[in-house]
């Protein structure tokens, strides 16, 4: 077991974690001290209470993402379709065209 110090919201912790992960770890760390730092919290509020918040908020982002994520593509639209089918077939026709029936570019 390896030990990483956090610093979140102006206290330091000691928190444990496997061989390999301290990077990872130390960069949640900052990732929720940001999050609290962002936080407009009034002088009433405890320090529980502020973590909890930017627990949600962090929460809430995950979830955001992970929607974005799952989301169905937007439907193609029919007409564009069309369009580029119409325009696929002309140029295949163009392509497939002997020589001597090609418009000239004169």
């Amino acid at each position: 077991m390896s030990n990483v110090s956090l610093s979140v919201g102006g206290r330091d912790y000691v928190v444990a974690c496997a061989p390999g992960e301290e990077e990872h770890l130390a960069d949640l760390g900052r990732m929720i001290d940001a999050k609290l730092a962002s936080l407009p919290l009034s002088a009433t509020q405890g320090e529980t209470r502020a973590l909890l918040f930017a627990a949600l908020l962090l929460a809430d982002d995950l979830h955001e993402l992970r929607g974005a994520q799952t989301a169905p593509p937007p439907a193609p639209d029919p007409a564009r379709l069309l369009a580029l089918a119409t325009s696929l077939e002309n140029l295949a026709d163009l392509l497939e065209a002997p020589l001597e029936d090609q418009p000239d570019k004169a």
